[in-house]
């Protein structure tokens, strides 16, 4: 539950892979969260409609990626009364809790072994990356996905050290889940819901996250045990917090409504993620080269020294 609610904290505040078209992006809902387009006075819409009525719009995001799909449910929140009961009971629970033992978390335990805490984290996560790489049909990708967990798994020792994304080997992590398979083939984010404590998702990617299931239950011991459980998701629930605590401090800290700031932010993210996966076809028989940061959108950057994602 801990590392649900934080991992989806994270997202929320996560840079988008793709930029939304400026038609599409929730200003009005997040002006705090999100750049303001110039509110300029209304204008008469009938004099706009006789405003150059044969100019063709222009090519954007939308066009080049598909964007649609998911920017259909950005502000679909049929369910905004719980979800802002839940947003404040959570918010709550991480002002007494969740967030202090973050900070005890930060300040007590040393980067490299809290470096080496997420790494391990990420490399359990791996065959479930591999799998939706592959339920994508790329087979490429999942190669690459294959050959870094294999690599971190043994060179590694069991993910502690991320081996796979320095060089030779170049292999950086990127995120995959069933939910974004589903965005991928064109399922729509559906209502946006926000729980307590879990927080926030979408109904695609609430049916998406039962894909968790399948590692205990392929593997079996340890996964299945209840005591590795409860510490691999207090493990990762406290390094996400770690992580996204300075870029929710400054999402939320001047929004005039953080719960629609934080919404706002989630859905554009899910969009950008969404849209960067339906991107990133190559033609056949070509390849980007190695230095080309599109050659795969989803990849993880590699962090500058010392930074630290943020939180609230």
């Amino acid at each position: 539950m801990l590392a649900t609610h934080v991992i989806a904290m994270s997202l929320a505040v996560a840079e988008p892979a793709t930029t939304l078209p400026p038609s599409t992006s929730p200003v009005a809902e997040a002006p705090a969260a999100i750049p303001a387009i110039g509110l300029a006075p209304a204008e008469n819409p009938a004099e706009t409609q006789q405003t150059s009525p044969e100019a063709e719009p222009q090519a954007g995001p939308a066009e080049d990626f598909d964007l649609e799909p998911d920017n259909a449910g950005l502000g679909h929140d049929p369910f905004e009364g719980f979800n802002r009961v839940s947003f404040k009971v959570s918010q709550t629970a991480d002002k007494i809790l969740i967030r202090p033992a973050a900070m005890v978390y930060r300040h007590a335990v040393p980067r490299p072994a809290r470096d080496g805490v997420h790494n391990a984290l990420s490399n359990i996560n791996e065959p479930l990356v591999f799998l939706n790489d592959m339920l994508q049909l790329r087979p490429d990708r999942a190669i690459r996905t294959l050959g870094r967990f294999l690599l971190n798994s043994t060179l590694g020792i069991g993910g502690l050290f991320d081996v796979a994304r320095r060089k030779p080997y170049n292999l950086p992590h990127h995120a995959n889940s069933f939910g974004d398979t589903l965005g991928y083939y064109g399922v729509k984010p559906g209502p946006y819901i926000y729980l307590p404590i879990v927080g926030p998702t979408t109904l695609r990617d609430g049916i998406g996250s039962a894909e968790q299931l399948l590692p205990p239950m392929a593997i079996g011991n340890p996964l299945n045990r209840q005591d590795f459980q409860i510490a691999t998701n207090v493990a990762d629930g406290l390094d996400q917090r770690e992580r996204a605590d300075d870029d929710l401090k400054a999402m939320l800290r001047d929004a005039i409504d953080p719960y629609a700031t934080f919404r706002a932010n989630f859905l554009q993210n899910r969009a950008g993620e969404i849209a960067a996966l339906k991107a990133r076809a190559v033609e056949p028989g070509t390849a980007p080269a190695a230095d080309d940061p599109l050659a795969d959108p989803l990849a993880d950057p590699a962090p500058p020294a010392g930074s630290v994602p943020a939180g609230h």
